[in-house]
């Protein structure tokens, strides 16, 4: 009996002393408040025997390459697909890598570039948040729809087709425009020239030209304030008048400081009764010249400036039926809040300090000496 006793006595001192060194391990090692578990076990003598493979290369390449998680997809699949493309070469080690330390639950679908030369605590950690890949679409202030149709075509980006980007825009396919309050008073006939915001936009791989097309609309709607808005209503105008105006004067202006100058004069003209005379305006209607490879013809000859069209400024006072270009927020600003002048005319200044610059006339002789300055 006595041997009996003192052999359960011994076998529970054991055991109570396996448990304490097992907890104390556990903390140690774990560090985590888990409890240690025997799989845990089981994968902290694994990795410590394993402890110089996990501070060598994962792989056996020298060049970053990209690698894609799909939906779903298992920590197994993902350590094959490794394996396959020589990010990694041995799956045993980094699956029980990722699964002691909880990591196969938080590998993260998306897009990745991963360098063969990361270890497997480095690359296991970069597998845990994707890189979100974007495509980039970069119009230029100024351009008229074509020309933005041009681009994407020259730029093929996502799964953005430019004849149906060009065909929603010009209005040619039926679009829902009521999402877009601004757009209340376009006129039936009118396309989205001028609301087709310049901007560089990034947009997913899978977008497409209506993605495209409300994203523009949307940052049109979010650049355009409300005190930008409050002044298109103090000088009289709806937001489909004041982008038009905007949009000339952005063909018009090259230097950004004269803007509001250029759009003060534009209104100087328009409360006289005065036709614009605005060389875009003729430019557009004339529309593309295969000769130059351009949307916009120059120079202008006087013949050109007889064209019968509604948007030519020469023949027809007021503003034209619509945009002729997509403005910058500059020239959209400048129209909104004009500087005050008494200018009536103004001529490219050729012996300006900066290039682009105007001559600004309020008499028509003092117009016609600066160009004949200039000639």
């Amino acid at each position: 009996m006595r041997s009996a006793l003192l052999l359960v006595v011994l076998t529970a001192c054991l055991v109570a002393g396996l448990l304490f060194y097992f907890q104390w391990l556990g903390q140690a090692v774990v560090g985590n408040g888990r409890s240690l578990q025997p799989r845990d076990l089981y994968l902290q003598t694994y990795l410590a025997a394993n402890a110089d493979a996990l501070e060598q290369p994962a792989g056996s390449g020298f060049t970053p390459a990209p690698f894609t998680i799909t939906a779903g997809e298992s920590a197994d699949a993902i350590a094959a697909n490794l394996a396959a493309a020589g990010l990694l070469n041995n799956t045993e080690l980094f699956l029980n890598y990722i699964s002691y330390y909880g990591l196969d639950a938080q590998l993260e679908a998306g897009e990745y570039i991963l360098d063969p030369q990361q270890t497997i605590p480095q690359m296991a950690a970069a597998l845990t948040t994707a890189v979100v890949r974007e495509e980039t679409v970069r119009f230029v202030e100024g351009w008229r729809l074509e020309q933005m149709a041009d681009y994407l075509a020259d730029n093929p980006t996502a799964n953005i087709d430019p004849g149906q980007f060009l065909a929603i825009a010009q209005r040619q396919v039926v679009f829902d425009l009521t999402p877009y309050t601004f757009l209340a008073d376009l006129p039936a006939t009118a396309t989205l020239e001028g609301f087709l915001f310049p901007d560089t936009y990034r947009v997913p791989p899978d977008a497409d030209a209506v993605y495209l097309l409300d994203l523009m609309l949307r940052t049109f709607d979010r650049r355009v304030t409300a005190e930008m808005r409050q002044g298109y209503q103090t000088q009289g105008l709806t937001i489909h008048q004041a982008v038009t105006l905007a949009a000339i004067v952005e063909r018009e202006a090259v230097v950004a400081t004269e803007r509001p100058i250029i759009a003060g004069v534009f209104y100087n003209r328009l409360g006289q009764g005065m036709r614009l005379e605005a060389d875009p305006t003729v430019q557009y209607p004339l529309g593309y010249q295969p000769e130059t490879d351009s949307w916009w013809k120059s120079p202008l000859w006087l013949v050109d400036l007889e064209l019968d069209s509604p948007y030519n400024t020469y023949r027809y006072a007021g503003l034209p039926p619509g945009p002729i270009a997509n403005p910058s927020l500059s020239s959209l600003e400048a129209v909104a809040f004009p500087a005050t002048t008494d200018f009536i005319f103004f001529v490219a200044d050729c012996e300006a300090a900066v290039s682009g610059s105007h001559a600004f006339s309020v008499t028509y002789e003092e117009h016609l000496a600066n160009v004949q300055r200039c000639r």
